[in-house]
C-alpha cells in the first residue's frame, strides 16, 4: 500500500487527500501540475491563486475526487514556484510537463501566463489560467489555452460602461491619463481604453509609460497634474501601485477616479497604504459577496483560514479546479487530448458564476469592478449582480 499526502520539498508543494493504492491498482491520483509566483512581485497574488487551488482540491476529494469511467479518483496537484519569473515559468512548467500531467493551471500575471502558454502549446497539455487579462495571448493560435477571466476588450469596454452607470454626465471624470507600464498587457489595455474613449465621452489627456518598478514615477504623474486629469487608468503590478499612490499623494496630485487593475488585489494593499489606499478600483474577475452557487461554503472556508471572506483571485482559481475536474468526467478517460476537446466545449455553473469558452479560449464569463472602501474591497459593479455604491469623488488627500 502507499500514500498520497501533503509533501513540501525543493520549492514545490504536492496536495491532496491521502488515499491508498495497492501494488499493481490504477492510478491512485489524478495528477494536476502549476507554476505560481509564491516569491517575488507576485507573491501576494500567486498566494491568492494557491489558495484557491487549495481549497478546490480539498472539496473535490472530499466528494470521493474526479468520477473516471466507472471509479472516482482523487486530485492530486504539484505547485512550483516560479518566483515571479517568466524565465523560470517556462523552465519549472517544462519540467512539470515531463511528469505525466493530464492537465496545467497557471499562475498570476499576464506576462508569467505569456511564457507559459507556450509551453502548455508545445506539450499539447491543456492548460487553465485565471489572473491574466493579456489577450494577444489568445490570439496566437494556441489550442491547448483557456481562461475563465476578463480580457482587454472587456475591462476597456466595462471600465467606461461602469463610469457612465454610476456617475451622473455632469460630474463624470472626462479627462483621462493612463499610466502605462512598458510590458505587452500595459500597451494593450492602454492601446484599447485609447480607442474606445471618445466614443464613451471621454478625452485622454496624456499616456505616460514607465518601466515595471521604478522607484521614481513623479515624472509621470506631474504630467498628468499639469494635463487636468480626473482619472488615472494604470495595471500595475502590487509594488508599482503602492509607489504611484504614495507618490501621487506626496505631489498632491487628486484624481476623482483612480482605477489600478491587479495592483490592488491583494488584502496587502491596505496594509501597505492605510486609508491612502482606500477609493482605488480594481477588476479583479470576482467577488466574494457575488451569489453563486459554493461561494457561501468557499467564505466560510477561507474566513476560518484567513480570518476574512475569500480573496478576490481565490474565486477565479477555485474555478479553474472546478472546470478542469468537470472536463476531465466528460472525457472520461485520463487523456490530455481528450481532456482539451472537453474543456473548449465547458458549459458550467461555478464559484464565478456561468462559464463558456470561445474558440479562442477566452472566456465567457462576468466582469466585475471592486473598490477599496475603508480598507475593505466591496462590490461595486455590475449592480444586477447585487453591486454596492461607488465612492465617487475619490477624497483628497488631506480629507482622508
Amino acid at each position: 500500500m502507499r500514500t498520497v499526502a501533503v509533501v513540501i520539498a525543493l520549492g514545490s508543494l504536492i496536495f491532496g487527500l491521502p488515499v491508498t493504492q495497492s501494488a499493481g491498482a490504477p492510478a491512485a491520483a489524478v495528477r494536476l501540475g502549476a507554476v505560481v509566483p509564491l516569491t517575488g512581485r507576485y507573491a501576494n497574488g500567486g498566494a491568492q491563486v494557491k489558495a484557491g487551488y487549495e481549497f478546490a482540491v480539498e472539496d473535490i476529494n472530499a466528494r470521493g475526487g474526479v468520477q473516471v469511467g466507472n471509479r472516482r479518483v482523487p486530485l492530486e496537484v504539484t505547485i512550483l514556484d516560479d518566483e515571479s519569473d517568466p524565465t523560470k515559468t517556462v523552465s519549472r512548467l517544462e519540467a512539470l510537463s515531463t511528469q505525466g500531467l493530464v492537465a496545467l493551471l497557471g499562475g498570476f500575471g499576464s506576462d508569467l501566463h505569456a511564457a507559459a502558454a507556450a509551453v502548455a502549446e508545445k506539450n499539447r497539455v491543456p492548460y487553465c489560467g485565471v489572473a491574466f487579462a493579456l489577450h494577444a495571448i489568445h490570439e496566437r493560435g494556441f489550442r491547448f489555452i483557456f481562461s475563465p477571466f476578463p480580457k482587454s476588450p472587456e475591462l476597456a469596454s466595462e471600465t467606461y460602461r461602469f463610469l457612465n452607470a454610476s456617475i451622473s454626465a455632469d460630474q463624470r471624470p472626462r479627462r483621462v491619463a493612463i499610466f502605462q507600464e512598458r510590458t505587452d498587457w500595459g500597451r494593450e489595455l492602454g492601446d484599447i481604453w485609447t480607442a474606445r474613449s471618445r466614443e464613451n465621452g471621454y478625452q485622454i489627456v496624456l499616456r505616460a509609460e514607465y518601466t515595471p518598478l521604478s522607484r521614481d514615477l513623479s515624472d509621470l504623474i506631474l504630467r498628468a497634474k499639469d494635463a487636468g486629469a480626473e482619472a488615472v487608468f494604470s495595471v500595475p503590478t502590487p509594488p508599482d501601485g503602492i509607489t504611484l499612490i504614495r507618490q501621487m499623494k506626496e505631489l498632491d496630485f487628486n484624481p476623482k477616479v483612480v482605477i489600478m487593475i491587479r495592483a490592488a488585489d491583494a488584502a496587502s494593499w491596505a496594509q501597505a497604504l492605510g486609508k491612502d489606499g482606500d477609493a482605488v478600483l480594481l477588476a479583479p474577475g470576482w467577488h466574494h459577496a457575488l451569489r453563486f452557487p459554493g461561494v457561501e461554503a468557499l467564505n466560510g472556508k477561507h474566513e476560518r483560514r484567513f480570518g476574512r471572506p475569500a480573496d478576490v483571485i481565490v474565486g477565479p482559481a477555485y474555478a479553474c479546479v472546478q472546470i478542469t475536474a468537470n472536463a476531465i468526467e466528460r472525457a472520461g478517460k485520463l487523456d490530455p487530448g481528450a481532456i482539451r476537446d472537453a474543456m473548449a466545449t465547458t458549459s458550467l455553473q461555478t464559484v464565478i458564476g456561468p462559464v463558456r469558452f470561445r474558440p479562442d479560449g477566452t472566456g465567457i464569463v462576468p466582469t466585475v469592478f471592486v473598490q477599496w472602501q475603508a480598507g475593505k474591497q466591496e462590490l461595486v459593479w455590475p449592480k444586477d449582480l447585487g453591486a454596492g455604491r461607488v465612492v465617487y469623488p475619490a477624497p483628497r488627500w488631506r480629507d482622508r
